[in-house]
């Protein structure tokens, strides 16, 4: 295989991916370097988890290195364009490390946050903006930043973009940007209305197909449990105490949150995350399950697409999705660049046939077992000593009542028993960025940022999670956490109640 120098990269680009420990590049990036480095429109196609980032990362950094311009106020060189938040943070992450060396400056725009920090950074002047159509749609018509110095343009994950419908804003935004600037597309799946933006934005481009999300990946094995709806829990609770991240999939928010309560309530430290948090849970939660203080991160699909943590061991989904592309979209969360994973379906009777169903689509052919709590299989898909925290999450006893009016341990503002609860968890999430909120999720998923309205919604207690920074550790590592204590995984349990997308 060809290294980045034989592909044309810049030596200092070469040297900055080695100093990230990256040697050699992934067939995607191999295949559509040559290209992209060329100048030339490209339209990239490959499974989750095949390295599409670098793949458009590379050639816009070398090209702005390169390049004689220089960055001005509110007018950036650089776009990429990203469905969620999530995603959007992630591919900054992998920016921003090789474009310092080059003296490159990024930022992202996304909606759940503060306007004023994005506005202030591009009137200073950015070469590279990762933004979510929604928000940069509202600073392009106040006027805070102008398309009209971009040099090149990305669309990542164009698809999960047409399926969230943000084509009308995706066209408004690619309009304004210089119609001689090269382009490029980098999604899973060429449908749901890409081709429209293909015909319509790209210039006589090259395709290049990867690892089609069709395609299986070997070193992932499909399971499928079948057992009674009484036993989901228990088998649920099994699977997560097992040393390792463990992903675990819900269809709905209030599913999500009320699964996290359980697990909790179980021993099991998980965080969660979905549409009904503010920004800066999210973002919290996340950090709790990358750093493995949380172990588990039970999810909407809003974790299907571009969320990439390292060592995922388990995906589970709890719900069985409705699509296959879902299914291979929740399950790339594992398996990722090469390395093994296990993916886990939970099945009821009522859903053999969906899920028979939802396997023949997505070109999968799992093992199928009945079983209940206790079967040997559980430890062979989780291998590893369980273990749990050594209080329970929620303490239903009656408690007594202190001379200051809280109850010991009840997460009293202030007192030893307990920390204050975070901000946006008292009053319904009071904290607002601008007084914006955001969209809900479609088909109750959680449905990423749209900039028009920011972080908030949701009832009491759903922010925080366990990861609240300063008010204890996120999901509380096992044997922490203690009886009525607000801090940790204590805090998301007690103070909630239960409702109804990466290698670069």
């Amino acid at each position: 295989m060809s290294t980045f120098a034989e592909l044309g990269l810049p030596t200092p680009l070469v040297a900055a991916l080695a100093g990230q420990g990256v040697t050699e590049p992934f067939p995607i990036q191999a295949a559509t370097l040559p290209h992209t480095l060329a100048g030339r429109d490209v339209l990239g196609r490959g499974r989750t988890g095949s390295g599409k980032t670098y793949g458009f990362v590379l050639p816009v950094l070398a090209r702005l290195a390169a390049g004689p311009t220089r960055r001005k106020p509110g007018r950036p060189r650089a776009l990429i364009l990203a469905p969620t938040r999530e995603l959007a943070t992630q591919i900054e992450a992998s920016i921003l490390p090789l474009a310092k060396p080059l003296g490159l400056r990024v930022t992202t725009i996304f909606g759940g946050v503060s306007a004023n920090p994005q506005i202030t950074r591009l009137r200073d002047g950015v070469d590279i903006v990762v933004a979510c159509p929604g928000r940069l749609a509202d600073h392009m018509r106040s006027g805070h930043v102008k398309l009209d110095a971009i040099e090149i343009t990305v669309l990542d994950e164009a698809d999960h973009m047409a399926d969230l419908g943000f084509l009308p804003e995706v066209r408004r935004i690619m309009d304004a940007t210089p119609s001689r600037g090269q382009r490029m597309l980098f999604s899973a799946t060429l449908d749901n209305g890409v081709d429209v933006l293909v015909k319509r934005f790209m210039n006589d481009p090259i395709t290049h197909s990867v690892d089609s999300a069709q395609s299986p990946v070997s070193t992932m094995e499909h399971h499928v449990l079948h057992l009674e709806e009484t036993h989901r829990l228990p088998v649920l609770v099994d699977l997560t105490a097992a040393p390792g991240r463990t992903l675990v999939f819900t269809r709905t928010k209030s599913r999500a949150k009320a699964l996290t309560r359980k697990l909790v309530a179980s021993g099991v430290p998980a965080v969660e995350l979905h549409g009904n948090l503010g920004q800066n849970a999210r973002t919290r939660n996340l950090e709790a399950f990358s750093s493995g203080t949380a172990r588990t991160l039970v999810a909407t699909d809003i974790a299907a697409r571009g969320i990439h943590v390292d060592d995922v061991r388990l995906v589970i989904h709890a719900d069985p999705p409705v699509e296959h592309k879902a299914y291979l979209h929740r399950s790339g969360r594992t398996a990722r660049a090469g390395a093994s994973g296990t993916v886990v379906t939970l099945m009821t009777d009522a859903q053999v046939r969906d899920v028979r169903d939802l396997a023949r689509k997505a070109g999968i052919k799992p093992t199928t077992t009945q079983l209940g709590p206790g079967h040997p299989l559980l430890a062979e898909l989780a291998p590893g000593e369980r273990t749990f925290s050594k209080a329970p999450a929620v303490d239903n006893r009656p408690k007594k009542v202190s001379a200051t009016g809280a109850a010991p341990g009840s997460g009293g503002r202030g007192r030893r028993g307990g920390a204050a609860a975070p901000k946006e968890n008292r009053g319904g999430q009071r904290s607002r960025a601008n007084g914006q909120a955001r969209r809900e999720e479609p088909n109750r998923t959680a449905k990423p940022e749209s900039g028009r309205r920011a972080s908030g919604g949701g009832r009491r207690g759903t922010a925080a999670g366990g990861a609240a920074k300063g008010h204890g550790r996120a999901g509380g590592a096992a044997g922490e956490r203690r009886t009525g204590s607000s801090g940790g995984a204590a805090a998301f349990s007690s103070g909630s109640r239960a409702g109804a997308r990466r290698p670069r």
